[in-house]
C-alpha cells in the first residue's frame, strides 16, 4: 500500500513568515485584541526599525503637562526638559550649610569647594564664590523679572538662565565661580580667559566639580564657564545623570 501523502495545510493554518514590522492585527469578529488597552495616563510611541517595531511608553504628563509656573508659555519635552533645562528638586533648608556669608551648599559640596579654594589660594589663584544654592522662589525672580526688564522671550531668557524648578542651583550642588583678580569677568564668557578658569580646567575634577554648560552643550544652554556642579556623592550623581546622558 503506497505511503499516505501528508495532508496539505489550509492557507489559514500555514505559518506566517512576515517580519514583525509588517504584521497586521486580524479583523475577524469575536477575536480578542492582541494588544492590551493602554492606560489613559500613558502615550505609546511606535518606532519602526529594520528589526521590527519598538514600543516606547511615555507618561502623558510629559506631553500634556501645564507650564510649571503661571505665565510661561512652554511645555516639557518627552525627556522632561523645559526650554533646554532639566527639572531639579529644591534642597531642603535642613540639608544645607553656610559656605560663605549669605551662601549655602550641601555639606559635601561645601567641604569640597572650600578645599578647592584653599588649593587655588596656595597656587596664587583667587577663586571666588559668586553664587551657590538658590531657592525656586528666588529663581522665579531671576528668570521672570530680568526677562521683563530685558524684553526677552522665554526662549531667549532660558539660554542664559534656567526657569524656576529647572536650575541646578536649587539642588545645593551648583556654584558660580569667579576670579577675584579680574572681577570684570564675573558671570561672563570672558571668565574663560582668567587664571582662575584655567586653574579650574586643570584641577576641578580632583574636587569633584564639573563644568555644567560647555560650548555647544546638547541642552542648548549658552556657554557658562563660571557655572560648575558637584558630582562627588551618589545623590549628586543621580541628580545629574540625565544631564550627563545628554552630553554623551
Amino acid at each position: 500500500m503506497p505511503p499516505r501523502r501528508p495532508q496539505r495545510l489550509k492557507r489559514s493554518e500555514q505559518r506566517e513568515d512576515l517580519p514583525v514590522a509588517r504584521r497586521t492585527l486580524p479583523e475577524a469578529r469575536g477575536r480578542k485584541s492582541l494588544l492590551k488597552p493602554v492606560a489613559t495616563t500613558t502615550v505609546v510611541l511606535l518606532v519602526l526599525t529594520a528589526g521590527g517595531v519598538l514600543l516606547f511608553l511615555q507618561p502623558l504628563r510629559l506631553w500634556l503637562a501645564p507650564p510649571p509656573v503661571p505665565g510661561l508659555e512652554a511645555r516639557q519635552s518627552p525627556d522632561g526638559r523645559l526650554l533646554g533645562h532639566l527639572p531639579y528638586p529644591e534642597a531642603a533648608a535642613s540639608s544645607l550649610e553656610a559656605v560663605a556669608p549669605g551662601q549655602k551648599l550641601r555639606p559635601e559640596a561645601a567641604r569640597a569647594l572650600l578645599a578647592m579654594q584653599r588649593a587655588a589660594t596656595a597656587e596664587g589663584v583667587d577663586l571666588r564664590l559668586l553664587s551657590a544654592f538658590r531657592s525656586i522662589e528666588l529663581q522665579k525672580g531671576i528668570f521672570f523679572d530680568v526677562k521683563a526688564e530685558r524684553n526677552q522671550s522665554a526662549q531667549e531668557r532660558a539660554e542664559v538662565s534656567a526657569p524656576p524648578g529647572f536650575s541646578e542651583h536649587s539642588t545645593g550642588y551648583a556654584v558660580d565661580l569667579g576670579d577675584g583678580a579680574t572681577p570684570q569677568s564675573h558671570l561672563s564668557e570672558g571668565f574663560d580667559r582668567t587664571t582662575a578658569f584655567r586653574w579650574l580646567e586643570a584641577n576641578a575634577n580632583r574636587f569633584h566639580y564639573q563644568l555644567s554648560f560647555p560650548r555647544g552643550n546638547s541642552q542648548g544652554v549658552s556657554y557658562e564657564p563660571w557655572h560648575w556642579r558637584y558630582e562627588g556623592s551618589l545623590e549628586a550623581l543621580r541628580l545629574f545623570e540625565p544631564a550627563r546622558q545628554l552630553g554623551r
